[in-house]
């Protein structure tokens, strides 16, 4: 089945069950600014700052789900008509992952919906080395994503390379790591990679099931993924969202 498919099924079933679809319930998501959705981290780097990509927030029943893409739109609507949106490109995706994770937030089933502000992202990047460290010693790190302050952090511990879909990051330099095409032939990576970190985005541009497969530990970071890695299994790592 496409994940989707299987996101949407059991999302549904859960809500069913506890008779959400008979209510009268509306879901509004809107896109955040920079400043609300990360504040001020010290740095300025993040895709968030520069536009590129955007953090649409979902708010359902109180509790708040988010998801980062780079189509953000707002949408207001019932339960029912999230989950029939058709999920063809990353604004529908993004509204439909942002929903998922605020009813699942309501139905107490995960944390972690809301992105880490201030200094969250550096204490974020200080405790993947430790967890790294932890699990798997000095392994070689494949990023699926370019996030500036986790490749930095990584970059002094252990050997590091990085994908990449935006065309201005790639070939570039960050923290002396060469940005590779993520666009293209992702095998090299693949074999690689002792662990792979593939940031939850990939649920929202559709690129994530290239990463379900992988032949090593594939780690999945940041809220965006949160619900889905609940409903589907997947590890991730996300200390410092609330």
């Amino acid at each position: 089945m496409d994940i989707y498919d299987v996101l949407r099924q059991r999302a549904a079933e859960l809500a069913d069950r506890a008779g959400l679809f008979v209510l009268p319930v509306e879901v509004r998501s809107r896109v955040l600014t920079p400043q609300e959705a990360i504040g001020n981290p010290g740095r300025l780097d993040f895709p968030l700052q520069s536009g590129k990509e955007r953090l649409v927030e979902a708010q359902f029943q109180g509790a708040r789900g988010q998801a980062f893409t780079d189509q953000p739109g707002h949408f207001t609507g019932t339960l029912e008509e999230v989950f029939g949106l058709s999920l063809s490109d990353n604004y529908t995706r993004a509204v439909f992952v942002a929903t998922l994770n605020s009813l699942l937030r309501h139905l107490g089933k995960i944390t972690g919906t809301v992105h880490c502000r201030d200094e969250g992202p550096r204490r974020c990047a200080v405790e993947l080395v430790n967890y790294l460290k932890a699990r798997f010693g000095t392994p070689r790190v494949g990023f699926v994503g370019l996030q500036p302050a986790l490749v930095e952090a990584c970059a002094g511990h252990f050997p590091v390379r990085v994908l990449d879909l935006d065309p201005e990051n790639i070939d570039q330099e960050r923290a002396g790591v060469m940005i590779e095409d993520g666009r293209g032939d992702t095998g090299a990576m693949r074999r690689w990679a002792d662990v792979l970190l593939v940031t939850g985005s990939t649920l929202a541009n559709g690129t994530i099931t290239e990463w379900l497969d992988a032949p090593c530990p594939a780690i999945f970071y940041g809220t965006t993924i949160a619900g889905a890695a609940t409903l589907l299994g997947l590890p991730r790592f996300c200390p410092c969202s609330t």
